[in-house]
């Protein structure tokens, strides 16, 4: 089934959404929010299946319209985001000639980022100075219930609830300096914004296997396209791995967002290519610029501007929409 947040309040009100996304059914008479719903997922979860059932058999439902979307979670209480594509952490690396330690291959590298304050799927994107390095990274995340402490990687795909996709915005001029102090991210990592509608697994049927989404992951920039990379592929740790990472010294509440990274395909054992050039491109433009800075010494593809606009979006074998789409603009925040 589709779940979404209609704007209502700081928490959103909870629907079921049809799988074409045209309708909707108001789901506040099971749980007023998707944290509510989560919360009592057992109970929870059959009741808004029956909602979904009926608006399948076309009889009911309102207009859906993705604008009028929050996330589905417009706070939560926990994001944790990983790097499960190591290609891109590979990269990033090789393009100040250090090699990646061996480590990075066996224990997920993960950040706790600010989650009280998502951006929804068409809000736009503040920032205060395009010399932050303003970036767009388009990635996959999932939705956990309560996970207990210390769970296995074969067993953490059972506490797996929903699945979304997201704009990970960086500030990749405020990075080397936070990580310089050696105490994390903060700054550097502003408002995440998911797409309006989160799924359940089952709803991606042959696509979701081994607790990974095997589809290509689309973004433009500027309405051009930038990338399409495979997100079941090159991802070194997935999600039943991230979740026990994130798990080994504490539980996890229902309602945690653990996110893939930024998902980054290797072409013939090497680094991608563009789009234009064949190839499947990037989900963020730091991957492009450390390629370009590896191939000839300096990056040529700028960071975004003010007025630049980033789409996201994930389709099924059938060219429709999952999860409908994130569209943003960087806006220009004078504080």
């Amino acid at each position: 089934m589709k779940l979404a947040s209609l704007r209502d309040g700081r928490d959103g009100r909870l629907i079921v959404v049809s799988r074409d996304l045209r309708r909707y059914l108001d789901a506040t008479g099971v749980a007023a929010t998707m944290q509510a719903a989560l919360d009592d997922w057992p109970n929870a979860a059959p009741q808004l299946e029956e909602l979904a059932a009926r608006l399948e058999s076309g009889a009911e439902g309102e207009s859906f319209d993705e604008s009028a979307c929050a996330s589905p979670l417009p706070r939560a209480y926990q994001w944790a985001d990983g790097s499960a594509y190591v290609n891109h952490v590979e990269l990033v690396r090789k393009a100040r000639g250090a090699e990646i330690p061996e480590s990075f291959w066996t224990d997920p590298l993960m950040y706790q980022g600010g989650s009280d304050s998502f951006l929804g799927p068409r809000d736009d994107i503040p920032a205060g100075d395009e010399a932050w390095g303003i970036d767009f990274e388009a990635e996959v995340a999932v939705v956990t219930g309560d996970v207990p402490m210390a769970v296995s990687a074969a067993d953490a795909g059972e506490y797996i609830r929903l699945i979304m996709i997201v704009n990970d915005v960086s500030l990749r001029g405020l990075i080397p300096g936070e990580l310089a102090k050696g105490f994390g991210f903060f700054q550097s990592k502003p408002s995440s914004a998911f797409a309006p509608v989160a799924v359940t697994p089952d709803e991606l049927g042959a696509a979701w296997s081994d607790n990974k989404v095997h589809l290509p992951l689309l973004s433009t920039l500027n309405g051009e396209p930038f990338g399409k990379p495979e997100a079941g592929v090159d991802m070194t740790f997935d999600f039943g791995q991230l979740i026990a990472h994130a798990a080994k010294t504490r539980p996890l509440i229902a309602g945690t967002i653990i996110g893939s990274g930024t998902v980054s395909n290797k072409l013939d054992g090497g680094p991608g290519k563009p789009v234009a050039e064949g190839g499947v491109g990037y989900s963020c433009i730091a991957e492009i610029r450390m390629i370009e800075t590896i191939d000839s010494g300096a990056p040529q593809t700028a960071f975004m501007k003010f007025g630049d606009r980033v789409r996201i979006e994930m389709n099924d074998a059938n060219g429709d929409s999952i999860f409908g789409v994130i569209e943003q603009t960087v806006l220009h925040h004078s504080g």
